[in-house]
């Protein structure tokens, strides 16, 4: 098969875990208070890294039949990596690994990998077809240590040598791996073995590349002499070698090895403040795949590697570390303004913003999460609010059928079941933050004063918060409200949710085309950076033009827009989407009243059925969805 041929990049094979990262920084494993969860093992990390710089990368594993090896699979397919070979072990657990971080030297682990999924990895898992597929595979040393990994791995290295692939090792070397160190010593990097040597040496022959840390290197060629380990593995291997050399970079041995590792061919390294080096190897060989398989000098893949290695060392958890293609190059054209990267804000923005699950082009949200509204209604009761909210939920789902590009927003305090029983469904989920109607903008009490709340929020849960500002507001009152903004918004950034910002300034003032552009401008001046904005249905063509240039000037990897509905009939409202949707950046709608308010105001009063109720929502929004849809198609036909 040619390459031209093969629909796949790069195949990775072995570990896979859930990595529970210590929350806390500078202490003890034994004092952490709580963990943050993430897809981890190398080989996982690596398929993760590589598809981030737009390579079509697949992983070879196993996860066991439960909640953590759903996660894992779930992830991958997040991050576009190919699924069809993680294999489901309906015997085995997914492997776990328990990571610390207590300062720039000591980074504690616990490996909870006794008989896990991974580990179970044997020949039949592996598809010659699947294989064939790809440009390269890559294994990883770990599951070169028992026998029926060992001769899963074979298998794939010698299928993809038979049909042209290119082959890679990363030694990832872990002696507690290997059953040299004990449990409570997974920090340990090196403990000579000359058996681990004599297997590593029985297989390097099968590599072109083969990357590893001088120590990795030590137990390849078994000499702790750096220069006399890389001739031991050259004298079995031909393939061109990578030795990582931490912050002096890399260096690449191609033929006979030198006197000095400062005689191969190094890429630029970059001078960053060392956060965390759990990863850090699997950043850098996600780097440097990319510029082998694209056929870059060394030179440039070499410094794809190491500016992967630095954002890995530079923030918390692995893949989560590893940056876009788009942030890769803003960085390299940028370059290193402070030291420590995570708190770069450009830098940061740039990797949040590229770096979003799940695609939302299309937004159809049926927003109920009206509260205020709702109890002024004739027999409305906290109960009743929250019964009515769950057959709104009915009918979403009922529109959507599977499908993708719908959506709803729901509040916690009167429509929490409903709101729960979304989770997991495919629809696109917001819930508000604000006090309804409040100005100065005041959030509900389930946040706290400090915000904690959003702690106990589910990731996929968007903070949606409306406020009513108006750029002739006055000053007490703006600064009262952006400061809630603000701090709302690095709320959400600390706890990994995204944010809607939802401005109605047309009920404080009159308002003119330019309006609600500079409301955009002045909250990206005080640094708000929403994911999503929500916009009232302008009347005109310009005033979409300037909200629109305002929101691309600052933020070009913006989510988009979504049109709110203002309780507008549906013929006015279908007037405004028109206008809307010839605007790429506006995505679609989120409307409430349009859709529920006939519905509610009869089901809260006794005088209408529950299956009554539904249907007519499903009409309504159903036919919300239809002239949202045909307004995107007939966006560029001429008036």
């Amino acid at each position: 098969m040619t390459d031209s041929a093969k629909t796949l990049d790069v195949i990775t094979i072995g570990r896979s875990s859930v990595d529970l990262y210590g929350a806390q920084v500078g202490g003890r494993l034994e004092d952490m208070g709580s963990f943050q969860k993430y897809i981890g093992g190398s080989p996982t990390n690596m398929a993760a890294g590589t598809a981030r710089l737009g390579l079509k990368s697949a992983l070879i594993t196993r996860v066991g039949d439960e909640h953590m090896g759903r996660f894992i699979r779930e992830e991958l397919a997040k991050e576009g990596v190919d699924t069809r070979g993680v294999i489901t072990d309906r015997e085995r657990l997914t492997a776990l690994v328990l990571l610390g971080i207590r300062d720039e030297h000591q980074f504690p682990l616990i490996f909870y990998r006794e008989n896990c999924a991974d580990m179970a990895l044997c020949e039949d898992d592996i598809d010659e077809a699947f294989i064939a597929s790809s440009r390269a595979v890559v294994a990883t040393g770990t599951h070169l240590s028992h026998a029926r990994t060992e001769a899963a791995v074979m298998k794939a290295l010698n299928l993809a040598r038979k049909h042209g692939a290119q082959t890679a090792l990363d030694i990832d070397y872990r002696p507690n791996l290997w059953g040299l160190a004990g449990h409570g010593d997974g920090e340990s990097r090196f403990i000579e073995s000359a058996a681990v040597t004599a297997k590593l040496q029985a297989t390097l022959h099968l590599f072109d590349l083969i990357v590893g840390t001088e120590e990795e290197f030590h137990i390849a060629g078994g000499s702790t002499d750096t220069i006399a380990a890389l001739r031991a593995v050259r004298a079995v291997s031909d393939a061109t070698l990578v030795c990582k050399r931490g912050p002096m970079g890399a260096a690449a041995f191609i033929g006979a090895i030198p006197d000095s590792l400062d005689q191969g061919e190094a890429g630029p390294g970059f001078p960053i403040e060392v956060f965390n080096v759990l990863g850090a190897g699997d950043g850098f060989m996600s780097g440097l795949i990319k510029g082998w398989l694209d056929g870059e000098a060394w030179p440039t893949a070499l410094k794809y590697a190491n500016a992967c290695g630095a954002f890995a060392v530079s923030r918390h958890g692995c893949t989560p570390a590893y940056p876009s293609w788009e942030e890769l190059q803003f960085f390299l054209g940028r370059g290193v303004v402070t030291k420590a990267l995570r708190k770069d804000r450009e830098l940061e923005q740039v990797h949040w913003a590229t770096n979003r699950h799940k695609d939302w082009s299309t937004m159809r949200v049926f927003a109920f999460d009206h509260r205020m509204q709702l109890e002024a209604m004739e027999g409305a009761t906290p109960a009743k609010i929250g019964a009515f909210k769950e057959l709104c939920l009915k009918a979403a789902l009922t529109v959507a059928d599977g499908k993708p590009g719908h959506g709803i927003l729901c509040d916690s305090r009167l429509g929490r079941d409903a709101l729960y029983a979304a989770a997991g469904t495919g629809l696109w989920i917001g819930r508000p933050v604000e006090w309804p109607g409040s100005r100065p903008l005041s959030l509900e009490p389930e946040l706290g004063p400090d915000f904690g709340g959003l702690q106990e929020w589910p990731l996929e849960h968007v903070v949606k918060v409306l406020c009513f500002y108006h750029p002739d507001d006055s000053a007490e009152v703006k600064t009262a409200q952006e400061e809630t903004v603000l701090r709302l918004f690095h709320a959400c950034r600390r706890n990994r949710l995204e944010m809607l910002l939802e401005i109605i300034p047309s009920k404080v003032a009159p308002v003119n085309d330019d309006t609600s552009a500079l409301v955009i401008q002045r909250f990206y001046d005080l640094g708000v950076y929403p994911d999503w904005w929500k916009l009232e249905p302008f009347a005109t063509t310009a005033a979409w033009e300037k909200a629109c240039a305002a929101i691309t000037r600052n933020d070009p990897h913006t989510r988009g827009i979504v049109v709110l509905g203002l309780d507008a009939p549906e013929a006015e409202l279908s007037a405004s989407l028109a206008i809307a949707a010839k605007h790429d950046l506006v995505k679609g709608f989120a409307v409430g009243r349009t859709i529920f308010a006939d519905a509610a105001r009869g089901w809260l009063a006794g005088t209408m059925t529950e299956k009554d109720a539904i249907a007519m929502m499903v009409d309504r929004y159903s036919r919300l969805c239809r002239i949202w849809d045909s307004a995107r198609a007939n966006k560029d036909i001429a008036a």
